[in-house]
């Protein structure tokens, strides 16, 4: 059975841009609402014995497993993007190899925020936007609801939920002041240097 992570910070670590409110609900409520339903819904099935991925990319456009593959890739999901991440200034400095890859892809590291915000504002209604890596180098992709970039063949490096939940007491429907303040303030860059 899965439980709810541990978040690598106290729960008031990412104020002002991010509330101690906010992560109570985020973390605290929805986050775990997607793991007590994942676990009851493959309690006493083969699914128990399988990992988030395996459950995730093996219930994929399963039409009778869209109920597992939404809570279990929101679980996942969820886990990313909370190691995404961090109050600490250290963690949120660019590595040089990440500078690198992000520059060799978008031709600036302002380029890469702006194509960042412009996806993220373009995914329509609840979904996820995400920094990764495939065949051609780097990419930033939006997913809808639960999708993520594993059923893509995609490896994710970053990811930012544009759920409403994510945001809305902090924000109201201010999503664009969402994501610039987490893109200016609170992504672990070392975290997602590590998954290159």
């Amino acid at each position: 059975m899965f439980t709810l992570m541990t978040l690598p910070y106290e729960k008031n670590a990412l104020s002002p841009y991010m509330s101690e409110e906010t992560i109570n609900f985020h973390y605290g409520k929805h986050h775990q609402a997607y793991i007590d339903n994942l676990n009851k819904l493959i309690a006493g099935t083969d699914w128990e014995s399988l990992s988030l991925e395996e459950i995730i990319i093996n219930s994929y456009q399963q039409v009778d497993k869209t109920a597992i593959f939404n809570n279990a890739a929101q679980v996942y999901n969820h886990n990313f993007f909370w190691q995404s991440l961090s109050p600490d200034s250290k963690e949120k400095q660019l590595p040089e190899n990440l500078q690198e890859a992000l520059i060799a892809s978008f031709g600036s590291l302002e380029e890469f925020q702006a194509k960042f915000k412009a996806t993220a504002l373009a995914q329509f209604g609840s979904g996820w936007v995400w920094l990764v890596k495939g065949e051609n180098g780097l990419e930033i992709i939006k997913t809808a609801n639960a999708e993520n970039p594993l059923v893509l063949q995609l490896k994710p490096l970053f990811a930012l939920d544009v759920w409403e939940h994510s945001y809305y007491l902090d924000y109201q429907n201010r999503r664009a002041d969402f994501v610039e303040a987490v893109l200016s303030n609170l992504v672990n860059w070392h975290f997602v240097a590590g998954n290159l």
